[in-house]
């Protein structure tokens, strides 16, 4: 066999435990089914603009470890992720703070704030909430939900709130002091040129073949490497056998404007009404504050999912888990295969996550 490993997906996980393995001297190959490198970070210059081609992508961390490992592949800025919301024509702060209650009912303290949270609580009797409308109302009120919360996630979900899970907003960031700051975490910051070129010193010396699908050459590549990491559904893996897991997919329309610099004044505004097709768009030049002519922007959609479409989020309802569980079973007989990421572990990750599973599978594998 020529390799120690063999890594599926030249997404963040993969470079990562490829960069690791590499520099503790195995041999490590990488491939991806897509025509680049980096996953669903990947990055594309417009001129003096990284487009986010799959979303936007805010890198936060609590952990200085995580932000120190980062920060030797590529230098962040000083972006703080500050949403707005447009419900309607009207615009409100996110994340939920002093500012959107102050939009919402002209409250001034957060004493005021909590009382009118308190009274929009009250329809709920005292009960546990039994679903996302419920958590969403014992959160922040009816009024915040109906403007802010119902539309946007249904359109993001597929499903009434009613139908969804509690779980899904339980760590929902409220705060009652005026700050705009979505994360609480002390490092944030996107990379100055552009996530694309961070995988690309992550992955230096390393050999990579794109446009390689691994579920059509199984056999042939598989030969060739002692282990596998596979950052693929685990499922399609398995070839759906027990079932397809359900995810949610998005899609997007993405529309250069040369004669236009400052299209909405910020990089992220979700649009949460109901009738709004596309829950946000994104101006990609405020991630790095360029002032350069002309701008990109993106409607993001949410859609259904199915295979042969982009997975993005997994549906971790009690269905799906139960589902997900016969599969890492099946996955627990694999000899020398590791499933990593989103998708291998059917569990939403933010990137420092991400880098934190891939490195610590990787110093499991160097003590071997």
């Amino acid at each position: 066999m020529k390799y120690d490993y063999l890594i599926v997906g030249a997404g963040l996980y993969g470079a990562v435990f490829a960069r690791q393995m590499t520099d503790a001297g195995r041999r490590c190959l990488v491939i991806d089914k897509r025509a680049h490198i980096g996953g669903n970070s990947y990055t594309r210059s417009a001129g003096e603009i990284q487009v986010h081609v799959y979303g936007p992508h805010i890198f936060h961390t609590a952990r200085k470890e995580i932000w120190d490992y980062a920060s030797r592949f590529t230098e962040f800025n000083h972006f703080r992720t500050e949403p707005v919301a447009n419900y309607k024509g009207q615009l409100y702060n996110l994340p939920f703070n002093m500012n959107t209650f102050h939009q919402m009912w002209e409250v001034i303290t957060p004493a005021e704030a909590q009382a009118e949270i308190e009274r929009q609580r009250a329809e709920l009797n005292g009960r546990e909430p039994s679903n996302l409308e419920e958590q969403a109302i014992s959160l922040v009120g009816r009024d915040i939900y109906e403007r802010l919360i119902k539309g946007y996630t249904q359109k993001q979900w597929g499903r009434p709130c009613t139908e969804l899970p509690a779980f899904i907003i339980r760590r929902l960031p409220v705060r009652f002091r005026y700050d705009n700051n979505y994360f609480n975490d002390p490092y944030q910051g996107i990379p100055v040129h552009g996530y694309t070129a961070m995988a690309e010193r992550l992955l230096e010396g390393i050999e990579v073949r794109l446009e390689t699908d691994y579920l059509e050459h199984r056999e042939e590549l598989r030969s060739l490497a002692k282990n596998l990491v596979y950052t693929g559904t685990i499922d399609g893996y398995f070839g759906f056998k027990l079932g397809t897991l359900e995810y949610r997919s998005l899609r997007f329309e993405t529309d250069t404007l040369p004669y236009v610099d400052n299209y909405q004044g910020i990089a992220i505004m979700n649009f949460t009404d109901a009738e709004t097709p596309y829950t946000r768009i994104i101006e990609h030049k405020h991630f790095t504050f360029s002032e350069c002519r002309g701008t990109v922007i993106t409607r993001e959609y949410s859609s259904t999912w199915k295979p042969g479409d982009e997975p993005y989020y997994p549906v971790n309802d009690a269905k799906n888990q139960a589902l997900y569980e016969r599969y890492k079973e099946l996955a627990s007989r694999e000899e020398g295969v590791i499933f990593g990421g989103r998708l291998g572990e059917y569990r939403y990750y933010n990137m420092d996550e991400v880098i934190a599973r891939a490195l610590e599978e990787a110093s499991r594998q160097t003590e071997k």
